[in-house]
């Protein structure tokens, strides 16, 4: 139905990216979870400082390292992979913050590519919600967002918002999307 290749979901924090990807998850694909989710969960059991109220820096190569093992992982699958981020996503988090982004992760991000669609998700207020792990108010969703609606075509993605719509239309649409039905 679909030839192999890594799909991005991206967008800013609570606007539905994980459930779109537990849908595809249930659906039978393979996926690829949020990197910064896990590493947060990590460095909080730790008392670690690689956490993003901490030192962002740090976290965002936690990010990338985890992003690149995660790419690296799905060249053996034998179908679409679906990532909730990508290796741009640590770009436009460090841009996010004010910060430098170091040279090798400019590079990762041009060197390590994904399908040339990628899929957004708006700023969505309705389902917004913050938790241990996601501290951002909505509006650093909004600025999320933003980063990541200029990171990727930097990069030489092709954007593609997912409609505000329950997850069963959603995960329709980036099924139907990519099949060109």
């Amino acid at each position: 139905m679909i030839s192999p290749r890594r799909i991005v979901l991206t967008g800013g924090p609570g606007s539905g990216k994980t459930t779109l990807l537990e849908a595809l998850a249930a659906a039978g694909h393979v996926t690829s979870p949020e990197a910064g989710r896990a590493i947060i969960r990590r460095q909080q059991a730790i008392d670690g400082e690689a956490l993003p109220w901490k030192d962002r820096a740090l976290f965002a190569e936690l990010m990338l390292d985890r992003e690149l093992e995660a790419h690296a992982r799905a060249e053996s699958a034998d179908g679409p992979v679906f990532f909730d981020r990508g290796v741009p996503d640590v770009v436009g988090y460090l841009s996010l913050c004010g910060l430098p982004v170091p040279a090798h992760m400019e590079r990762a991000a041009q060197d390590i590519r994904y399908d040339r669609r990628v899929f957004i998700a708006p700023v969505w207020p309705e389902i917004f919600g913050q938790d241990a792990e996601r501290k951002q108010d909505l509006d650093e969703a909004r600025r999320t967002f933003d980063a990541m609606a200029e990171t990727y075509p930097r990069f030489g993605y092709e954007l593609i918002e997912l409609p505000k719509a329950p997850v069963s239309e959603r995960l329709d649409f980036v099924l139907k999307t990519l099949t060109g039905a």
